[in-house]
């Protein structure tokens, strides 16, 4: 795919690596080369740049031009995650969520799981509505389970989701218009809930936090805002510590 359209070395040229560059200033830039492009042409573009490591999330709407061309994490957002993200949203439109894939950690593993499941994450006084919500769709869906639940039903389920609560403050990112998890949200996730995330402990949850620090740019003061919200700051801090001293 070419993505000449980026405008990738003008960009460059007009910012300068570091600097805060707002959607405005993006939309600015873009109307240069054609006036009446689409909001959606540029959100699909501010994505690609991400993904290439052009660009990188500071905050809400608001990037910077990378030091390197190491990576911003976007995941990719499949449909059903997407199906599943509207199904919520329309039925519970006030209400924050966040949804994923544990697939998505392959990517950083050596042995690859064969089975996988949707972690869906909300508001705590709203769980339980939104089990039944989905209970009632069909879904093969379980709330908060036990690890016995876990290793008895969830493991042989087809398209498990999972739903937990939502850590307030989370670090959460809109991809697709789906509200999904960050890097720093994963990697703190699955060393805080073990039971939940068992085939990513031990040997592997160390590789997988050397792999996510080699290949893509990590936000580590929102990582251990995060860490500290879950009290773990001190064991992530450590985790991180490590990974960097093997790269």
């Amino acid at each position: 795919m070419a993505y000449t359209s980026l405008h990738i070395d003008k960009l460059k040229k007009g910012f300068i690596p570091g600097q805060k560059i707002t959607i405005h200033d993006i939309v600015d830039f873009y109307e240069q080369f054609n006036e009446r492009i689409k909001r959606s042409t540029i959100d699909w573009r501010i994505y690609k740049l991400t993904q290439k490591g052009i660009l990188h999330r500071l905050s809400r709407g608001v990037y910077a031009l990378s030091e390197s061309e190491i990576q911003e994490y976007v995941p990719e957002i499949d449909k059903a995650l997407k199906g599943l993200a509207k199904k919520i949203n329309d039925q519970f439109p006030f209400v924050n969520t966040c949804v994923w894939s544990t697939k998505w950690l392959n990517e950083f593993m050596l042995h690859q799981p064969g089975r996988f499941y949707t972690i869906l994450e909300v508001d705590r006084d709203v769980m339980e509505s939104v089990f039944y919500a989905l209970k009632d769709q069909g879904k093969d869906v379980f709330l908060d389970p036990s690890t016995e639940i876990l290793n008895q039903y969830v493991a042989n389920a087809k398209e498990p989701v999972i739903i937990t609560h939502l850590t307030t403050e989370a670090p959460i990112q809109e991809v697709n218009q789906v509200s999904t998890t960050t890097l720093e949200k994963m990697l703190v996730d699955i060393y805080c809930d073990p039971d939940l995330y068992a085939t990513f402990q031990g040997a592997e949850l160390q590789r997988i936090y050397q792999t996510a620090f080699d290949k893509y740019h990590i936000n580590e003061p929102r990582m251990l805002r995060y860490a500290s919200r879950r009290t773990k700051k001190t064991e992530i801090q450590e985790l991180i510590n490590k990974s960097k001293q093997r790269q």
